[in-house]
């Protein structure tokens, strides 16, 4: 029987309150001991030379020897990735289009233009109105886009790129009006503007050199507009020769450069209706000193190799030309992925071939995403009610209870919709985006998972416990995720439940999907090792310190900078955790214990954002980065932007909505209830096997607090729900075999009448 904590809850709450001012102190601690390298910038001088080349909208694709020999020549000679363009999109549509892309470029924060569609690049004006040719120029209109900024919830400054070199004594030279958007100062001004690369002369005297190699973009805008103002997409044709004329512009700078200058090619915005990732080439001396070697770039805002942003270009020309990036620039320097091994032609074409099949994976990921979790939501709808039919119309039989062929089918379809999740991730091992029918292969590659792991569910002698399916399950789902986010994350990159790297919202750690399904194994998993190991005689005790050894780990692993870097996750799984621990142990859960535990929670998510601070701007995660927003003012723009994010998630995902009321209708109303067997299907689990009760409970307060603190919303507990609701079904079938029939008894004859009857 459960028994309350003999601690009186005084004494719990003073900890508590002691806990808190020692947070508090260190917070005043650390806010004290910044602000003395901010000035350090201020005496910088620019030096080295760096040519920042935008071609909007050019795509891995339309590379080739033939078509683009001048990018062709900077491919093979440096290092290349795939760039995520994404900045502040025009309403209704997810695409970057090119003011936004050179904006962003310009302040190396994700930045936006006012209205509807994507608006035209702004020609500069000369300083002087009668002046002709190349010269000092402004942007018009600048005021009024650096004033759009602070609506956008990024609060990006436009100009700082510009003012940056300009403070360091350095020149600043644009060609084309998209080059002038990230060249100029804060104020819209560029020291020299010239219209084309033979106007402007001779580039030695100039540190920054941009130009906007724009003809894909300029033909684009020309197409006929879409209901949301957006262009249409370019006719192959047209695309070809308008690349073909950008690549002569290339060439053309690249051939006036001075030797030793950094060479910085990129698609800066998408020139078609839908979001795509683009071309990124670094070549000449890199920020850390030496040449980029030839190969692959990478950067530490992605943790990918071949992948970078654009918020990182920003961060690499200001650190090319000696200076330190201001705060309000996010992104990281591109840095080498490691040095290839092939000649520059063999380079070139393996690595064009290979990003290019990148775009590609997150093109069909854009078309297959919705239609799978449509099929996913009806597939467990369908299966709830058809359970609900088996277990509620199921008559007794004569004989034992496992005998009954639709309790084994609907206990092993439970086993599999539970493994699914986790296949989801496992399924980027093989390149389904690659064969012909991309919806048809991932679904048959998912089962394949799934089937694959529910064998291994049945394949041993635990198959005849109530949680053994279940561990096996919930344990592989924990175990495949923290050992993909302690190599890198690589399986979430472009998984139908992962990362979208073209949307750029996050490209390393946990994703708040990765986070639900994998809290939910961990917790379940950990339910069903300490049935196992309580059966075998252990001490309680013993198991729980057990239990609470890997899943301190997981959730360290969940939080840790350098693996899960989950910032709302870490306080809803300890708080999920903890839950299962003292429910394991035999306690009760009462509000001070939860209390305590929810301040540790945000204690340990503060130390490690706090630890992640501490560490070089360039190294840190978005756990410090959020540790300086608080310190600069800015926490509340970023917690408004996510608290946005959530409601909008939560209110127009209906499906996933509708996914989560009816599993856990299932779960209370139908598992809950006494069903034809006699004995209601959770309460015979419970009795059977009593720690199922600690992790269900656990895993679904983690799920709930998860859908508070994340910015995913109700995505959180209907994936959770997805994992835990099909486990605790098998398990609720198993034990409905294992139970002793409960048979109706004889009816009893009419009772006889009473004097007054009679």
């Amino acid at each position: 029987m459960p028994y309350a904590a003999t601690a009186p809850h005084g004494a719990e709450l003073g900890r508590a309150a002691r806990a808190l001012a020692a947070l508090l102190l260190g917070a005043v601690l650390a806010a004290l001991t910044l602000a003395a390298p901010a000035s350090a910038s201020a005496a910088e001088q620019a030096r080295g030379r760096v040519a920042l080349i935008g071609v909007p909208g050019l795509e891995w694709s339309d590379v080739s020897q033939e078509a683009t020999p001048n990018l062709w020549a900077l491919v093979g000679a440096g290092g290349s990735a795939s760039l995520s363009t994404r900045a502040v999109p025009p309403p209704d549509r997810g695409v970057t289009c090119p003011v936004a892309g050179w904006l962003t470029v310009s302040a190396g924060q994700r930045a936006g233009a006012e209205g509807r569609g994507c608006p035209a690049v702004p020609q500069p004006r000369p300083a002087e109105p009668a002046a002709t040719g190349p010269g000092p120029a402004a942007v018009p209109g600048w005021d009024r886009l650096a004033a759009y900024q602070a609506g956008t919830g990024y609060d990006a400054r436009i100009g700082t790129l510009g003012a940056l070199v300009t403070a360091g004594g350095g020149k600043v030279a644009a060609v084309g009006p998209g080059a002038a958007l990230a060249a100029a100062d804060k104020s819209g001004n560029i020291g020299m503007y010239a219209a084309t690369v033979e106007e402007l002369g001779d580039l030695t005297p100039y540190h920054l050199i941009a130009l906007d190699a724009g003809d894909v973009a300029a033909a684009w805008s020309r197409q006929p507009l879409d209901e949301y103002g957006v262009p249409s997409a370019l006719p192959p044709a047209e695309r070809r020769a308008a690349v073909t004329e950008a690549d002569r512009q290339v060439g053309a700078l690249v051939g006036k450069l001075p030797p030793g200058t950094t060479i910085l090619v990129a698609g800066v915005s998408d020139v078609t209706p839908n979001a795509h990732l683009h071309v990124a080439v670094a070549t000449g001396p890199s920020p850390s000193g030496g040449p980029y070697p030839r190969g692959r770039l990478t950067a530490t805002s992605t943790r990918q190799d071949s992948l970078v942003t654009i918020t990182d270009l920003t961060a690499t020309a200001v650190q090319a030309l000696g200076l330190t990036p201001p705060r309000e620039v996010v992104g990281r320097p591109w840095q080498s992925g490691g040095p290839a091994s092939e000649t520059a032609s063999e380079t070139a074409a393996a690595t064009v071939t290979a990003l290019a099949d990148g775009d590609l994976a997150s093109q069909v990921l854009r078309d297959v995403r919705g239609p799978f979790f449509t099929v996913l939501v009806t597939v467990q709808l369908l299966f709830y009610a058809l359970a609900a039919l088996a277990l509620r119309r199921r008559r007794p039989a004569t004989g034992a209870a496992a005998a009954s062929r639709i309790l084994v089918a609907v206990q092993v379809v439970a086993v599999l919709s539970g493994a699914v999740a986790v296949s989801t991730f496992l399924a980027q091992l093989v390149p389904w985006w690659s064969l012909p029918v991309p919806m048809l292969s991932v679904i048959v590659t998912i089962l394949g998972i799934a089937g694959a792991i529910t064998a291994l569910a049945f394949a041993g002698p635990w198959r005849a416990h109530v949680l053994g399916p279940l561990t096996v399950v919930a344990a592989t789902t924990s175990l495949a995720l923290l050992a993909d986010v302690m190599t890198g994350s690589a399986l979430q990159v472009n998984a139908v439940t992962g990362y979208e790297p073209v949307t750029g919202g996050r490209f390393y750690g946990f994703s708040n999907i990765a986070f639900a399904v994998y809290a939910t194994g961990t917790i379940l998993g950990l339910a069903g090792a300490a049935q196992w190991l309580l059966r075998r005689g252990l001490p309680r005790l013993a198991v729980v310190l057990a239990c609470a050894l890997y899943g301190g780990l997981a959730v360290f692993a969940d939080g840790w900078p350098s693996w899960g870097a989950d910032f709302g996750g870490v306080p809803a799984f300890v708080i999920g955790l903890a839950v299962f621990l003292i429910l394991l142990s035999g306690r009760r859960v009462s509000v001070v214990k939860l209390l305590l535990v929810g301040l540790g929670g945000a204690v340990l998510v503060g130390a490690l954002s706090v630890f992640d601070w501490l560490r070089p701007a360039a190294q840190r995660t978005h756990l410090g980065a959020f540790v300086q927003q608080v310190i600069d003012g800015q926490a509340w723009t970023v917690v408004g932007r996510k608290f946005s994010a959530m409601v909008g998630v939560t209110v127009g995902n209906w499906s996933l909505t509708l996914l989560s009321l009816v599993a856990l209708a299932f779960l209370f109303l139908v598992l809950n209830r006494p069903s034809r067997w006699g004995a209601a299907a959770l309460g015979e689990a419970y009795r059977q096997a009593p720690t199922l009760r600690a992790g269900l409970i656990g895993a679904l307060t983690c799920a709930f607090l998860g859908f508070l603190s994340n910015d995913s919303g109700i995505a959180i507990p209907a994936m959770a729900l997805t994992v835990a609701v099909p486990l605790t079904l098998a398990a609720c079938v198993r034990a409905l075999q294992l139970a002793t029939p409960t048979r109706p008894g004889r009816r009893s004859g009419r009772a006889a009448p009473t004097p007054s009857e009679a």
